[in-house]
């Protein structure tokens, strides 16, 4: 392995979620006037992602102001963003979601996926796992006392 690569990885954030274009996300940008401030938050869809899974990978971000487009690009790996929050995952069949610049009315909606995140559902099967444990253990219970009584 080379130097280059082993001071890639170390750049790597490995908090990142997997960010797909049309998804609708929050931007946390760290302000770079205020030390220790509140970060500023950039919401809109993602139009494309570049540069595939490495540190140069960005996601390009728009949203519109009063009528305005305003699109920014983000580098994923960037020490500047603080975190990317998935607000709504859309459901498109591009890669690249350029046409949205000049679609307008039902054109531009995007439709959204119905998907259960990997970590709620790994609490609710443990909660599933919780409720059935106590009802085992009040039976339990119950065939004990009905042996003392006896």
């Amino acid at each position: 392995m080379s130097l280059i690569n082993i001071f890639e990885k170390s750049q790597l954030k490995k908090n990142n979620p997997d960010v797909r274009p049309g998804d609708l996300v929050k931007v946390y940008q760290k302000n770079l006037d205020k030390e220790g401030g509140k970060p500023q938050i950039f919401e809109g869809a993602v139009l494309a992602r570049k540069h595939g899974q490495g540190l140069s990978s960005t996601i390009t971000v728009r949203k519109e102001i009063k009528g305005i487009g305003v699109e920014r690009i983000f580098p994923l790996h960037s020490p500047l963003i603080e975190k990317i929050e998935i607000v709504k995952q859309g459901k498109v069949r591009r890669a690249k979601l350029y046409y949205l610049r000049t679609a307008k009315g039902k054109k531009k909606r995007i439709k959204s996926r119905n998907i259960v995140e990997p970590e709620f559902a790994s609490e609710e099967n443990q909660k599933k796992e919780e409720n059935q444990k106590g009802l085992d253990d009040a039976e339990n219970t119950k065939d004990e006392k009905k042996e003392v009584a006896e």
